[in-house]
């Protein structure tokens, strides 16, 4: 029996990615269109990483440059102001995710760990108006693994009746280092991966 589900937010909950792409565009539209789209390319294979992950690629293994802890924290700002100021319209809401949730979450225990920044993270779902659905809400600078970890360990959750729902390879890492169940969602290439892809969520074995 599922008891618990761990949402990832981006590409999930919310149809953010194509804004999370144009974020990355524009705190690095100073430097070189060609490198930019390097850590695009990146950024689109490797969802469930954070943006503070991601910047540090940038620097040091695009165009090898240094970048201290103060350097990163500045560039994460930047995004995160243009993601809460782009992201808080409900248009970008997937319908058939709220539906599943706003129509089970008193029967099941939601939580979100999730690779976006944990204060913007927070804002967005109050600002949506859907935080009322989750048992807790997390997000990075810590790591998806640990994330899981801790919604496991804190809220007394067996892995066996958790499952996690992401759409992307580091969802998967997260969720198999648990040994929680992993259902991929709106990423056809997790198919032939997870224990279940999520066509409709009619798919979702729930009793």
């Amino acid at each position: 029996m599922i008891k618990n589900i761990l949402w990832d937010f981006d590409g999930v909950i919310l149809d953010s990615l194509a804004v999370r792409d144009y974020g990355f565009r524009e705190i690095f539209k100073n430097f070189e269109k060609e490198d930019v789209e390097k850590l695009i390319a990146y950024h689109q294979q490797n969802g469930g990483l954070s943006r503070f992950h991601k910047i540090k690629y940038f620097f040091e293994e695009i165009i090898h440059q240094p970048i201290d802890d103060n350097g990163i924290e500045c560039c994460a700002r930047e995004f995160s102001e243009i993601m809460r100021r782009e992201l808080s319209n409900p248009q970008y809401l997937i319908q058939e995710t709220m539906t599943f949730i706003s129509s089970h979450y008193q029967q099941i225990r939601f939580f979100i760990a999730s690779g976006s920044e944990h204060n913007e993270l927070n804002f967005l779902c109050h600002k949506l108006g859907i935080a009322q659905y989750f048992s807790a809400i997390y997000g990075s600078p810590t790591p998806k693994v640990d994330l899981v970890a801790k919604i496991l360990f804190s809220h007394d959750c067996d892995p066996r009746e958790c499952i996690l729902i992401g759409d992307s390879i580091n969802d998967y890492d997260a969720a198999k280092t648990h040994e929680v169940a992993f259902y991929g969602y709106n990423n056809a290439s997790l198919q032939g991966i997870s224990e279940r892809y999520i066509k409709t969520f009619r798919d979702i074995p729930l009793y």
